[in-house]
């Protein structure tokens, strides 16, 4: 199978899936638990029907929308994620090349591979820094410090994740960082050499964001010590009160779910929230975004910017979100996949085609501007 061959999801994910090693498709690929969550993530938009409108005159179709006060040239936006040059040597760099190219958003994790610098020196799109709550208070004072320096926009706290969700997928091949691979794990590299051929001959791996305060070339620290012995489980409503005045600017929570933690975060300055089960890796059995998204947008979406992400494979899944009341939807294994099949050119190619099914879909919807979608337009089963 070859890059011109994809055309949705599903075929970026099979191309992914010939070119990288078992356990590093696995982890993207992966869940908690039994998964039932990340199934139900796409499964969720299945219960809603679209109700078009004809003869509107939909010639032409603008799809820019302004998110904590960013504008994005498209609904839709590349959330951070961690060690993306596991996936492919430019990492980073052709996620944010790509992003910009098509004047969206995207984020650098505290876990990726590219530094924040870098990124927000190279291109003048709108630029999310995501970070984790650590137990040294001066360690998360002196990340976003270090992020307000190198001029990123938004600061985003994921607050889903004070420690790791149990991913079967990587206890079974030995997936970590560093590798613990286990024989079935080490067999899945061996018959996948060129992904091997790639790592070792371009830069080496490094977590810069975390390099100055984690040791991850040896046994010091692992992925998996870093959730459980870094991160603060113990994070509150204040600590996380302190940093939105300590920021001074746009700053949002990810991994928010109940209408009393929106409300919360409304009141205490957020500009936005982002409805999100971690793509189902953290808590299994936890609610869809898109079957929550009604509730928490009628309870809060005249304060904030309610967005979210989880399952999104198709623009009727993006329409049926902003008709319920999102501001915008992130993007996660939807552009991992074609970033592991094909660097930047995949992420380039997942996104157009995601922007044109989009135009296509709002034509049909017969809006010509994402303020014309409403709860009108759907009909839930």
């Amino acid at each position: 199978m070859r890059l011109n061959q994809c055309h949705n999801f599903h075929d970026f994910r099979r191309l992914a899936r010939q070119r990288l090693p078992g356990p590093i498709f696995n982890y993207i690929d992966g869940g908690a638990d039994d998964e039932s969550s990340q199934r139900r993530n796409t499964t969720s938009f299945e219960d809603c029907d679209l109700v078009p409108n004809v003869l509107r005159g939909a010639r032409e179709v603008d799809l820019s929308v302004t998110v904590m006060g960013q504008r994005l040239a498209t609904p839709f936006y590349c959330s951070p994620t961690a060690l993306q040059r596991l996936f492919h040597y430019r990492g980073e760099r052709a996620v944010a090349a790509a992003s910009a190219g098509l004047g969206t958003m995207f984020g650098v994790s505290s876990l990726g591979t590219v530094s924040l610098e870098e990124l927000r020196e190279t291109h003048d799109t709108p630029q999310i820094y995501q970070f984790y709550f650590h137990r040294d208070r001066g360690l998360n004072h002196a990340m976003m410090q270090r992020a307000k320096e190198a001029g990123v926009d938004v600061m985003m706290l994921t607050v889903d994740s004070i420690t790791g969700g149990n991913r079967e997928r990587d206890l079974r091949t030995g997936f970590s960082i560093p590798f613990r691979l286990t024989l079935a794990g080490m067999l899945q590299f061996a018959i996948k050499p060129m992904w091997g051929l790639q790592y070792v001959t371009h830069e080496r791996f490094r977590l810069p964001q975390l390099e100055d305060h984690v040791d991850m070339s040896g046994g010091a620290m692992s992925i998996g010590r870093y959730f459980t012995d870094m991160l603060d489980p113990s994070m509150n409503w204040d600590d996380v009160a302190e940093m939105v005045r300590n920021w001074n600017g746009p700053f949002c929570l990810k991994g928010i779910m109940s209408v009393e933690d929106a409300k919360r975060a409304a009141d205490i300055g957020c500009a936005g929230i982002i409805l999100s089960n971690h793509g189902g890796r953290q808590l299994d059995g936890s609610r869809a975004p898109f079957d929550h998204l009604a509730e928490v947008v009628d309870a809060v979406g005249d304060r904030i910017d309610v967005m979210m992400d989880g399952g999104i494979q198709r623009g009727t899944h993006i329409l049926k979100a902003l008709s319920l009341g999102a501001k915008a939807v992130g993007l996660g294994r939807y552009y991992l996949y074609p970033l592991a099949a094909a660097g930047q050119s995949g992420v380039e190619r997942a996104l157009g085609l995601l922007r044109v099914e989009l135009e296509r879909d709002m034509k049909l919807m017969g809006c010509t501007s994402i303020s014309q979608l409403s709860r009108e337009n759907l009909r839930f089963r």
